[in-house]
């Protein structure tokens, strides 16, 4: 079992000096990997229901820092050398893809290929039309977006065909270092993500599930590897936990569960970000199994 942590880029964690003492205290400490997300726009009053909450809302105030997790990432990447990073999640079909593909790579290049990408579709109609993207169909634009990011990444020149994008022999480098291709995890608790994970993904990023709905998530993911004829061991889970201890770790592994990330806002001074790192590493990697 790894043990993650999703700490960067909010609030206090968006500091420039907490992120350098998270970041480093938690390589230091053996998290296996920094985890950041995204939202590039909030509004006062949202109608939208937030999907990871009881009651619908999201718990970071709309006025508060958010920063781009692949530039937060980045900073993190120069101030560590061996712990992982990954995006969770970053929601792609706000985005123009090629523009994503050359950010992913640039920062898998600059961090000596630690860059797990993970994506979802978004659950905000109010953000999607602050950027003038379509709402609808957001699910097959995010899952063409992926198809044409890996047709860049692993073809030079590239072109593609689809329904919201297409381009004709062009060259988008650098390339990742891993034989033209990162790592994609899919985030999001639907049986739809799920299956969209087992389909077009290396893994699943669940966020904010109560222990005891893990199994049956993680049921889903199974057979659809088998209805698909996929290895659920080369399948990466991953899950953020809403009410999780230590204890539950060797229940989780044998669900299947790869990495426990711990989700939390580190304290607002360095000094004390990396104790409240070091004390969830003692917490946390005690019962590792």
């Amino acid at each position: 079992m790894r043990v993650g942590l999703h700490a960067l880029g909010i609030g206090d964690g968006a500091r420039p000096e907490v992120i350098r003492a998270v970041a480093a205290a938690a390589e230091a400490h053996g998290f296996a990997r920094l985890w950041c997300g995204e939202h590039v726009a909030l509004v006062d009053a949202p109608v939208s229901p937030y999907p990871y909450s009881a009651d619908g809302r999201i718990a970071v105030p709309p006025d508060a820092d958010w920063l781009d997790p692949l530039l937060a990432l980045s900073f993190a990447a120069a101030v560590t050398g061996r712990i992982e990073l990954a995006t969770g999640v970053l929601l792609l079909p706000e985005h123009n893809p090629l523009v994503v593909a050359k950010q992913a790579a640039t920062l898998d290049v600059l961090s000596s290929g630690r860059l797990t990408l993970g994506v979802g579709i978004g659950w905000s109609a109010e953000e999607f039309a602050a950027l003038g993207v379509p709402f609808i169909g957001r699910g097959r634009r995010a899952e063409e977006y992926l198809a044409a990011m890996r047709t860049v990444w692993s073809d030079d020149p590239a072109s593609f065909v689809g329904e919201f994008t297409r381009f004709d022999a062009i060259r988008v480098n650098p390339k990742p270092l891993r034989g033209g291709r990162l790592p994609v995890v899919i985030g999001g608790n639907s049986d739809v993500a799920l299956r969209r994970a087992v389909t077009l993904a290396d893994g699943w990023y669940g966020f904010n599930l109560a222990v005891s709905e893990v199994r049956s998530h993680v049921a889903v993911i199974v057979d659809e590897c088998a209805r698909r004829g996929r290895a659920f061991d080369d399948f990466a889970v991953s899950v953020a936990l809403s009410d999780g201890t230590p204890e539950d770790l060797p229940v989780l592994a044998a669900a299947g569960v790869r990495e426990v990330v711990v989700v939390g806002t580190p304290p607002p001074a360095p000094d004390a970000a990396a104790a409240w790192v070091a004390e969830l590493a003692r917490t946390w990697m005690r019962r590792t199994p």
